[in-house]
């Protein structure tokens, strides 16, 4: 038995098996920043609307998308743009308020 095979060094950051595509990671980083973005805008209990938390997630969301919105499906980037949309129109009738 080889030392090699004793040990066998780590998969590259911590992958196991195949290092998946980053289209579907990105596009659940951009989902994960919009419902953030909802939450910083609740007022419900307690809390209290967080407008600048909200944007930034918007902001960092938006420039994902705009950075991997060519190698996505059609329905994938249909879908993340009609939600960035209620996400952003959420944000300005909340900070209107």
């Amino acid at each position: 038995m080889t030392a090699s095979a004793a040990h066998p060094e780590p998969d590259v950051a911590g992958f196991q098996g195949e290092i998946p595509p980053v289209e579907p990671l990105l596009a659940e980083v951009i989902a994960t920043l919009a419902l953030a973005a909802h939450a910083y805008l609740t007022d419900e209990g307690a809390s209290r609307p967080d407008h600048a938390s909200a944007e930034v997630a918007i902001d960092v969301a938006t420039a994902a998308f705009e950075r991997v919105k060519e190698r996505l499906r059609p329905e994938q980037r249909l879908a993340i743009t009609q939600m960035l949309t209620e996400t952003r129109l959420t944000f300005v009738r909340k900070r209107g308020l």
